[in-house]
């Protein structure tokens, strides 16, 4: 049996708006790819070109999105766990190893194949399966905010991506919470109508 290592990462825990995304990836060793690093180290102009380059040579891909209404029910950071799962799932090669970014692990059982795994402290900026897991779901989430500024346009989505920046405070404060703002975080909660 083939070994194959994905890395694996997410983006959005922090926003008040929309899902949290994730990402694994099998970079294929004879197809390298120059410029990988942490998502948040590289300008949008460097993810944007970079993340058809990783979905071009990568062995296999997958992302895996948990919305705004499962961040609610189940918290951040069982949300990003499963989004993380759903991003493994989505591999057309199954992985047998992961390597994932930060100090936690989401849960192997039911995910066929998997045999270990461990989690890498700033592995994004460490193991280049990482970063391209980074990446690709940097550019996925971007690209959904980006759509849910055209549904909820008020918010400016497209400018902050859902971040607690001023101007998405000030657009809280004067329509309140849309269906994609994530209701448990406190900004949000305190301004429930």
């Amino acid at each position: 049996m083939i070994e194959w290592s994905a890395g694996v990462d997410e983006a959005g825990r922090g926003p008040l708006a929309g899902p949290v995304v994730a990402a694994a990836v099998i970079l294929d060793p004879a197809r390298p790819i120059a410029g990988l690093a942490d998502s948040k180290a590289l300008k949008a102009a460097e993810r944007e070109a970079l993340a058809p380059l990783i979905r071009e040579r990568a062995i296999a891909f997958g992302i895996g999105v948990a919305s705004a209404a499962e961040i609610d029910a189940i918290n951040i950071l069982q949300a990003t766990l499963l989004a993380m799962r759903r991003a493994v799932l989505a591999l057309a090669v199954p992985a047998t190893h992961l390597e994932i970014d930060g100090n936690r692990l989401p849960s192997l059982e039911g995910l066929e194949g998997v045999r270990s795994a461990v989690a890498i402290v700033k592995g994004d900026s460490k193991v280049a399966a990482i970063s391209a897991a980074s990446i690709l779901a940097k550019t996925a989430r971007d690209h959904v905010m980006e759509q849910l500024d055209t549904r909820h346009p008020e918010y400016g989505f497209a400018i902050h991506k859902g971040y607690p920046v001023r101007a998405h405070l000030a657009a809280l404060d004067t329509h309140g919470p849309s269906p994609v703002h994530r209701r448990s975080f406190a900004p949000v909660r305190s301004r429930l109508r």
